[in-house]
């Protein structure tokens, strides 16, 4: 299912971070009165009434800026316009109708994009008379809200997701593999969906971002129809660099959220930086199977064991997400290019992998005989007395007690590592569920 992407706009504090907190529901962008404080993206994941979007936070924006950071937010903007299902543009009742947000209308108006308005510090009925001059932006309806307070959330939350689907599991007996090609700029993600199709399907070059759309192609193997999602950045390089980054970010999220199995990219020469983490992170967020894939890997001075040491540092920098199998590859010269695909329809297969409630409760209750949860912090014993996978497009296992709520991170961690000891699960992520018996 296609996941919409909803884009946060408007200039210098008006409240875009706090909006983005208060639908997000946790405090992630930094919310401070010093004008632009916001530089990075911050993204999250909104549900509201069985529904949900991506939502994107960008910087202020200041139109005809000679500021570099203020440039980049112009570009952020425009990016965000171009690529977004929705934009929120945001204005700020108490500052009033400025030229800024006069621009900021008509681009946004000439682009045919949908957008709402929305009038920000509303925090009680004596500041709606202030909302009536934003109508001569020219838009039907104006949403007075207090980011703050929660004020009309609601009612905007309905609009906003008003044409969007009901979310619902991924068709269980679905056959098709699709599998997204995705990492950060100039990692080679357009050479490795080439490299696996025998032709150019996306220009090539050493600019970062070179590809403008993301582009779905079908790769024939062994009989088997595989879609490659390959995501991009931007067609020519803009003033900022920055803004590939962007750009690179909405077309990941949305190649996640389509595909099954997540192939992602990482430079051998510079190992896993914080965006290539930020990657996995959505893609265990979003229950996906994953591979990692280091390219590049016939630029490195090699021993015996180069490949092993990276591995194992990789894997120290993700922590508990060592389940995830990973691969030395060169698009260039095509090693390993198609071991890559062997993988994805074998992690594919373990994604769907069902085990029978007899076998689980055989093979894991004796473990936890042997190794319990700890006790309460009153003393009172904690027992796990049954276990069963539910069905669903991935694994889900359920294990019902008697203080479900009462068993620590690390014990969980210790299910999920035994489940995988016994049962496999190779790149695909899993979920405990603890219930009351």
């Amino acid at each position: 299912m296609k996941t919409s992407i909803v884009v946060i706009v408007g200039r210098p504090n008006v409240g875009k971070s706090t909006l983005f907190n208060r639908l997000v529901g946790r405090k992630e962008a930094i919310v401070h009165d010093l004008s632009g404080v916001t530089r990075d993206r911050n993204y999250g994941e909104v549900e509201w009434a069985g529904k949900e979007f991506q939502l994107i936070d960008t910087g202020g924006y200041v139109p005809h800026s000679p500021d570099l950071f203020e440039t980049a937010i112009r570009e952020q903007v425009q990016i965000a316009i171009a690529e977004a299902d929705a934009v929120l543009f945001l204005v700020d009742v108490k500052a009033g109708l400025t030229a800024f947000d006069i621009e900021i209308g008509r681009i946004l108006r000439s682009s045919n994009k949908k957008f709402f308005l929305i009038v920000n510090k509303v925090d009680s009925e004596k500041l709606e008379p202030g909302v009536a001059e934003f109508y001569s932006l020219g838009v039907d309806k104006v949403y007075d809200i207090s980011a703050v307070a929660g004020r009309k959330i609601g009612d905007l939350l309905d609009d906003i997701t008003a044409d969007m689907p009901v979310i619902e599991d991924e068709e269980e007996g679905s056959s098709k593999l699709k599998i997204a090609v995705v990492g950060r700029p100039n990692v080679g993600k357009s050479s490795l969906t080439n490299a696996l199709l025998g032709e150019d399907r996306s220009i090539v070059t050493n600019i970062p971002g070179t590809t403008r759309d993301s582009i779905d192609s079908i790769l024939k193997y062994y009989g088997q129809e595989i879609t490659l999602i390959d995501t991009a950045g931007l067609r020519k390089k803009k003033k900022v660099e920055e803004n590939i980054e962007f750009f690179s970010t909405i077309r990941t999220l949305r190649a996640i959220a389509e595909c099954e199995v997540v192939i992602i990219l990482v430079d051998a020469q510079t190992g896993i930086e914080k965006q290539d983490q930020k990657i996995i992170d959505e893609a265990v967020n979003r229950r996906k199977s994953i591979i990692l894939a280091v390219n590049k890997w016939d630029l490195i001075e090699k021993d015996t064991n180069t490949a092993r040491k990276f591995e194992v540092a990789i894997k120290d920098k993700m922590g508990s997400i060592d389940y995830i199998p990973v691969v030395f590859i060169s698009a260039l010269t095509k090693q390993r290019i198609y071991k890559l695909i062997d993988i994805a329809i074998e992690v594919f297969k373990e994604r769907k992998k069902q085990i029978s409630t007899s076998e689980l409760n055989e093979s894991i209750l004796p473990e936890i005989e042997r190794n319990p949860p700890p006790s309460t912090a009153t003393g009172k014993e904690v027992k796990i007395k049954y276990i069963t996978q539910a069905k669903g497009s991935y694994p889900v296992f359920l294990f019902f007690s008697n203080y479900p709520k009462e068993i620590p991170e690390h014990y969980k961690r210790y299910l999920e590592k035994l489940i995988r000891r016994k049962f496999g699960f190779n790149g695909v992520t899993i979920i405990l569920s603890f219930k009351v018996k």
